[in-house]
């Protein structure tokens, strides 16, 4: 099993930066692919950004530019920098991290994040 427990979420006005984190615990030898992605009210869950343990990344369009996503294998730790954010941003983010061959999912209980004036 794998725990995956995010922070960093909060209140910010639109233009501002938050960081995320997500600690990764247990049984994380081969974990590969890690991500984040969000869920507004009312719509699906999204792709915000992964990582591969090798380091190759991609974003979602609309996050481009403004959110940057990194690991730091050592500490077992998932990042996310976000700038400039924007109200469409406000959502509830979740950490997932992919492990084993069949890259089985692990999800956190995810983190509100609240973009507005």
């Amino acid at each position: 099993q794998v725990q995956l427990v995010e922070s960093g979420g909060g209140l910010v006005q639109p233009g501002g930066s938050l960081r995320l984190s997500c600690a990764a615990s247990g049984i994380i030898l081969s974990i590969s692919t890690m991500g984040w992605y969000r869920q507004a009210p009312g719509k699906q869950r999204e792709l915000v950004a992964r990582i591969t343990s090798g380091g190759f990344t991609n974003y979602a369009d609309s996050v481009k530019g403004r959110f940057t996503i990194s690991r730091d294998n050592a500490k077992s730790t998932l990042y996310l920098q976000m700038n400039s954010l924007k109200p469409e941003d406000t959502a509830v983010y979740y950490c997932n991290a992919k492990r084993g061959i069949y890259e089985i999912d692990y999800w956190g209980q995810g983190t509100q994040v609240t973009v507005s004036s």
